[in-house]
């Protein structure tokens, strides 16, 4: 592996104004661009695949393979969807690049479109980051003004506008066909898939649907060379990427490192742990992803590292916490996420999730039956492969995950209230008494 920290996408971020055109074209912005313009676009395209670029928003899909998908001899027009609905707890990587740098991404956008022979393109943004949204509606805008986005652009003759949603605060909208519904004004609800987008998208149309991160990514591809990125990473996950660090560490924050870098570096690079504890657990990339605990510090943050173990990278978000946490109420506190941002469209999503909350506050309460901790298991059970889309696996995930690990602490909801056995601070504060459920 490379070095420990190899800041590409953060590079600019402590620059002078570095949202701004002429900050990021004198840390060499659009470069990348002018030569994807000397190249044609069947050829950008093999210089990301050839990088072995992966999808940077959860799955891991080769981005210039999904790129591939899209049917060139389809009459309708090809349309680019960058998704920065990025919603869950502790996922904040996509929100301070766009924020810090958005012309890392406009310049993504418009060589990824270029690569497709789409003609517009689409960033779909959190409508609760108001700043974010400002900042890359600007970087459209300076674009234009330079003569980087609309007609001839750099006088290639290729012609690519962008529009900047926002979207309207719904996590199922980080769901991609969801996600195209909610562009198209209807509800934001999955489709049932095939036809996928890439064939019938956005408007019926070919569609290629990418992260905020992995398009942002594309720029240094081609400014530097598939071989640079792949010098970086391991064997089958290359390249570079943000972590982000948040909860019981002395430094939270986001740190770009390459593909294959340990927990346990991880945390040596935020300082630690906080003072005078220890690591609980963790998630390895959001909540929505199997736990792991102190035993896999030295898991290899890769997509093949983390599935060895079964969990996935996901959207690196880690969550770091010490034993000073209750693992049931943590768990508790994601299952009500879950349940709340159920778009409702499917039985054992919206109504698995909300069982889970009424078993999981049982636990945290000490009101919980002997056989509670299996009942749990059994939801489950009754959620799992049966939904439409990945919300209810990842709610299902992070139960059956903290279940494994640690269910004696679960059985203890059978005698006594959680914040008895491991006090938290204020716990009257943030408890509800369960209400009774009657058949």
């Amino acid at each position: 592996m490379t070095d420990t920290l190899t800041p590409v996408l953060t590079k600019n971020w402590g620059a002078e104004r570095s949202w701004t055109l002429d900050s990021y074209q004198a840390q060499g912005g659009y470069d990348g661009l002018r030569r994807a313009l000397t190249l044609s676009p069947a050829e950008v395209m093999t210089e990301v695949k050839d990088a072995q670029l992966r999808g940077r928003g959860g799955a891991g899909f080769p981005t210039g393979l999904k790129w591939s998908f899209v049917p060139q001899d389809n009459p309708n027009p090809k349309y680019l969807v960058v998704n920065g609905d990025e919603s869950e707890p502790g996922t904040c990587k996509d929100i301070p690049l766009m924020m810090a740098s958005p012309h890392t991404l406009v310049e993504g956008v418009i060589i990824s479109s270029y690569a497709i022979n789409a003609h517009t393109a689409f960033i779909y943004v959190r409508g609760e980051v108001v700043h974010p949204i400002r900042r890359v509606r600007q970087a459209v805008k300076q674009a234009y003004e330079a003569g980087l986005l609309g007609k001839n652009i750099l006088g290639s003759g290729y012609d690519l506008d962008i529009i900047v949603h926002a979207g309207a605060g719904a996590y199922i909208c980080g769901e991609e066909t969801a996600l195209l519904n909610s562009l198209e004004g209807r509800r934001g609800q999955p489709r049932l898939r095939p036809p996928f987008p890439a064939v019938a998208g956005l408007y019926a149309s070919p569609t290629v649907i990418n992260n905020v991160e992995s398009i942002a990514s594309v720029p240094s591809i081609l400014a530097y060379g598939k071989d640079w990125f792949t010098s970086m990473g391991t064997e089958k996950s290359k390249g570079f990427t943000i972590y982000s660090l948040s909860g019981h560490v002395k430094r939270p924050g986001q740190y770009e490192a390459p593909l294959g870098i340990t927990m346990r570096e991880l945390i040596d690079l935020a300082g630690g742990v906080r003072e005078g504890h220890q690591l609980k657990f963790f998630t390895p990339g959001g909540s929505s992803t199997p736990i792991l605990t102190s035993e896999d510090l030295d898991t290899v943050m890769d997509y093949e590292g983390l599935a060895a173990k079964g969990t996935m990278l996901g959207t690196k978000a880690m969550q770091i916490f010490d034993e000073t946490v209750s693992v049931v109420r943590t768990t508790r506190r994601w299952v009500e996420f879950y349940k709340h941002e159920s778009c409702g469209k499917c039985t054992p999503c919206r109504e698995g999730t909300w069982w889970l909350v009424q078993l999981l506050a049982k636990l945290e309460e000490g009101k919980a039956e002997e056989g509670d901790v299996d009942k749990l298991l059994s939801v489950c059970d009754d959620i799992t492969g049966k939904s439409f889309c990945t919300l209810a696996e990842g709610a299902v995930a992070c139960v059956t995950s903290a279940v494994k690990h640690f269910r004696s602490e679960f059985e203890m909801g059978y005698h006594m209230p959680a914040w008895q056995y491991l006090p938290y601070e204020n716990s009257a504060l943030f408890t509800q008494p369960v209400k009774e459920v009657t058949a």
